[in-house]
């Protein structure tokens, strides 16, 4: 899952975990309940990270079963896509990018209604902090996104 915060790829991983039988590894869910709403938190990132590391040990063994895995993490960078393309190629594994696409507007308005009644297991993210990561976002070329999925980040089936 490729996306920023708000751009619907939880949403999305929860349809393709039903379509495909696929474990969906998110790591937010994991991490807010080990650690509670801890953004403000020094250790917040290297707990995140350090959630992201277990959740792909499980996936590699998933995926080792011959299950489908989502990985609902977000990659924002290239790098890091072509880093998980390549561990996914040496177990053997196919590998597709699902892109959840949506505007600042729209980012900044589902934050509002989100922060506003809070789902479980999501943390409670700042107007500021997000708007400080959308210039860091690198979208999915078209090359990267061949043989994948984009999508607006609505609910609509």
């Amino acid at each position: 899952m490729v996306g920023l915060p708000c751009s619907g790829k939880t949403t999305l991983a929860r349809r393709l975990e039903r379509t495909y039988s696929a474990l969906r590894l998110t790591p937010d869910e994991w991490h807010t309940r080990l650690f509670g709403q801890d953004l403000d938190d020094l250790d917040h990132d290297a707990r995140h990270d350090t959630v992201e590391a277990l959740q792909w040990n499980v996936a590699e063994r998933v995926l080792a079963l011959g299950v489908d895995v989502i990985l609902d993490f977000g990659f924002w960078a290239r790098a890091q896509r072509d880093e998980m393309r390549q561990r996914a190629a040496a177990l053997g594994a196919d590998f597709r990018i699902h892109y959840a696409e949506a505007s600042e507007e729209t980012l900044l308005a589902r934050l509002a209604a989100r922060n506003a009644a809070l789902p479980p297991a999501t943390f409670a993210l700042p107007e500021a902090m997000l708007k400080s990561w959308i210039p860091l976002f690198e979208p999915p070329t078209p090359e990267e996104l061949e043989g994948s999925s984009s999508d607006d980040g609505s609910d609509e089936a």
